[in-house]
């Protein structure tokens, strides 16, 4: 598959930055090896990348992210086990230098804004073209923003909405801690010990949780973890 005359200015571009022996080590986390296989074949003909691992669960990601130094993240944002964005915000939290380029099948409009407020460099669809998705990596694996141009006109113009406000999304860390420990049943006593709080005080932030959410109980709060895929 040829480049053509824009991507292969950003090849230009990216070679003068970057030596040529240096090569760009990717992980992708999706749960389609068929992704992650086209890529590979696509980027080999490019050169200066390298797709070096693929994990199929947020879980497995996170655990590759710890052990491994990555250049470059590529992430869907339908994972089994966890919605994309929260997985985003947490690699973000520990890994504040590492460029995350959202590449889904969910069109921009959806959450490309949402992706980018969590510190996506850019948001592309799986459906882009070739040349769209090389741009793009190119960009995000040297840490620029990446925006294509149907999003950038339409952000421009202010055709794009805002992201989402999720419940989940009032709540301070702690109480996102104590409701993913509340949706897996753990009691109170516990939860205090594992958070090094006393059980008057995880009551307090379960009281608030409730209230910010608007539910009655903890198997509410159960579906609503596991509907949003916010476990660990």
């Amino acid at each position: 598959m040829q480049a053509s005359t824009g991507a292969i200015v950003e090849i230009a571009k990216y070679s003068k930055r970057k030596p040529i022996f240096t090569m760009t080590k990717i992980l992708i986390i999706d749960d389609h090896a068929i992704v992650g296989g086209g890529l590979k074949q696509f980027l080999s003909s490019v050169g200066g990348f390298e797709i070096a691992g693929q994990a199929r669960t947020a879980r497995e990601g996170l655990e590759m992210i710890q052990s491994t130094p990555w250049d470059l993240l590529l992430l869907d944002i339908g994972l089994p086990d966890m919605n994309g964005i929260e997985l985003l915000k947490i690699v973000k939290r520990n890994k504040p230098a590492l460029p995350i380029l959202v590449f889904s099948m969910y069109a921009e409009d959806d959450y490309a804004m949402a992706a980018l407020e969590a510190g996506a460099v850019g948001y592309l669809p799986k459906d882009s073209d070739p040349d769209e998705i090389l741009a793009a990596i190119l960009r995000a694996s040297s840490g620029e923003r990446y925006l294509s141009p149907t999003l950038a006109d339409k952000l421009l113009s202010g055709a794009v909405r805002q992201a989402r406000k999720l419940p989940h999304e009032l709540l301070s860390a702690r109480e996102f801690d104590v409701m993913r420990m509340l949706s897996r049943g753990i009691p109170l006593t516990e939860i205090a010990e594992h958070l090094h709080l006393s059980p008057k005080t995880v009551s307090t932030y379960r009281a608030r949780i409730l209230e910010k959410m608007n539910f009655d109980n903890n198997s509410e709060i159960t579906r609503y973890v596991l509907t949003n895929k916010l476990g660990e």
